[in-house]
């Protein structure tokens, strides 16, 4: 089983992950509002602002404060600040 980071130490199952998409379209925004009428929904941000949305083979949804570019890196491999505060400080926001 392949842990992936997805933001302040927290993992997930790599084979388990269906999709890593941006929360800004109305159809994710209630995939994410049924999840957590199901209490099928996972809070990863910490309080910060939620970048992506990992939708998992379990029917469970889970909200990271890390972008879905870098979640999708650290899938393939690649090398990625593990700290969303890095990632701000590296892109200036």
């Amino acid at each position: 089983m392949r842990l992936i980071n997805i933001g302040f130490g927290n993992m997930v199952s790599a084979g388990r992950i269906i999709a890593v998409v941006s929360p800004e379209s109305a159809p994710i925004k209630r995939i994410v509002q049924e999840a957590r009428d199901r209490s099928m929904l996972i809070d990863a941000t910490y309080g910060r602002r939620t970048r992506a949305v990992l939708v998992m083979d379990s029917d469970h949804v889970v909200l990271s404060a890390i972008q879905p570019e870098t979640i999708a890196g650290r899938l393939g491999g690649h090398s990625e600040p593990a700290d969303p505060a890095e990632e701000e400080l590296e892109h200036g926001e």
